[in-house]
């Protein structure tokens, strides 16, 4: 390591431990020199938010079959007074929206606010974008940026996200999303093949396939024919050793979500993601009750009292906080402290492995990370070197912070092209 940056990071700790004692009464402040002269990496102070739609076109390119596919994620940076850079990212939804909100209301109402002070910037945040509980648009700009602000706090103290979240493990078991709708049932197989022939022993698909959005113009129980068609093939194809999940992404009533779980009975399926429309608790109470199905659900809830319902009326089976959407580590860790209360873990949905892995090796009751085939394509074009898994495992990356970092000519590239939808 070079002089210079050597004394960055002396500049850096000295910097933090100046803050800590502060917050501990004053005494560590007024005992410890002032930072070096020249270095101004321990000023905290926010100075910069800036959000980007990223568009890509992208290949699907698996198991000999290739299609052309999109994706869309709002990519996100917070830079200090000093200096520090973090970022984050959010996706499921219309990115140009996220990154308007981000731009234009976020960034003005948390300028120079300490960019270690987590809680006080969520709260911000949140009396400025949610303050009669509102979720959407808010509850991605507000993950996105908390991604940030714990990247800069990880490279202000030269540790990875995952140790400063408790360092439970140091890799994590993922599960690979690799059966899109798009896909036929001849392709799902093909490519649940090669995912296994890769290492992964736990295997994700979709179901549900809008059926209650596209009900007037095809029934739904032609989806749940085929569903179920498809479930098999892929049981079939992989055997009984391997991990099999489906996600309905909300797409199913009551009813059909029960016809689907008993045609699929001799499937042994770990757990079925959100199910039902709205991830009604209720509803999901009753199908579990039925059907003995294991349920997981939260990749879309950005508030935690809506963990705590399907706790309290034992909804899921795992629950599921995604820090790009539910107001990043800061909500997250609250969160699977709530589900460790009730003796139940955490499972990833909604993509964004290389952010929840931190949260998934950071606490006790992390489980899997979800490897989201489509959605990796765009982090490898916009990232330069991102951790990948190894024999179904992703580890923690040793370098501080979120251990990896964006390529700012694939951000300016790829936030000019249109059609950034999320």
């Amino acid at each position: 390591m070079s002089e210079t940056a050597l004394k960055t990071r002396r500049g850096l700790l000295l910097g933090a431990g100046m803050l800590a004692g502060a917050a501990a009464g004053g005494s560590a402040l007024a005992a410890t020199a002032p930072a070096p002269k020249g270095i101004a990496a321990a000023d905290f102070r926010i100075a910069r938010v800036t959000a980007y739609a990223i568009s890509t076109r992208d290949t699907f390119d698996y198991g000999g079959v290739k299609k052309p596919t999109r994706g869309g994620a709002t990519y996100v940076e917070v830079e200090t007074m000093g200096g520090l850079v973090g970022h984050g990212i959010t996706t499921l939804i219309d990115s140009r929206g996220v990154a308007d909100l981000a731009n234009k209301i976020a960034a003005p109402a948390i300028k120079g606010m300490n960019a270690l002070d987590n809680a006080a910037v969520w709260e911000k945040l949140y009396w400025t974008l949610s303050p009669r509980g509102q979720t959407g648009f808010s509850g991605h700009v507000m993950g996105s940026i908390d991604i940030a602000l714990w990247d800069i706090r990880g490279k202000a103290l030269g540790a990875p996200i995952a140790t400063l979240l408790g360092g439970a493990r140091q890799q994590v078991p993922v599960y690979v999303t690799f059966g899109p709708a798009f896909l036929n049932r001849e392709e799902l197989v093909a490519v649940a093949k090669a995912m296994v022939d890769q290492g992964y022993g736990a295997l994700k698909m979709v179901v549900g396939d809008n059926a209650l959005q596209r009900r007037d113009s095809r029934p739904i129980e032609a989806v749940i024919r085929e569903d179920a068609e498809r479930v098999r093939a892929v049981r079939q194809a992989v055997g009984d050793k391997v991990q099999l999940y489906i996600d309905g992404n909300c797409s199913l009533d009551l009813p059909n979500a029960e016809r689907l779980v008993d045609r699929i009975k001799d499937c042994d399926i770990q757990f079925f993601e959100e199910p039902l429309t709205q991830n009604d608790v209720m509803l999901m109470a009753e199908l579990r009750r039925r059907t003995g199905v294991r349920l997981a659900a939260g990749q879309n809830e950005a508030l935690a009292f809506r963990f705590r319902d399907m706790l309290l009326h034992e909804a899921i089976d795992y629950a599921q906080p995604n820090v790009m959407v539910g107001g990043g580590y800061t909500q997250a860790i609250k969160i699977a402290g709530m589900a460790e209360a009730f003796n139940i873990g955490i499972e990833s949905g909604g993509a964004g492995p290389l952010q929840n892995l931190h949260l998934h090796a950071g606490v006790a009751n992390g489980g899997h990370c979800e490897w989201h085939l489509p959605w990796m394509a765009l982090n490898r074009k916009i990232y330069k070197n991102m951790p990948e898994p190894k024999a179904g495992m992703l580890a923690v990356p040793a370098a501080p912070g979120l251990g990896f970092d964006a390529d700012p000519a694939a951000i300016k590239q790829y936030s000019a092209a249109p059609g950034a939808d999320g």
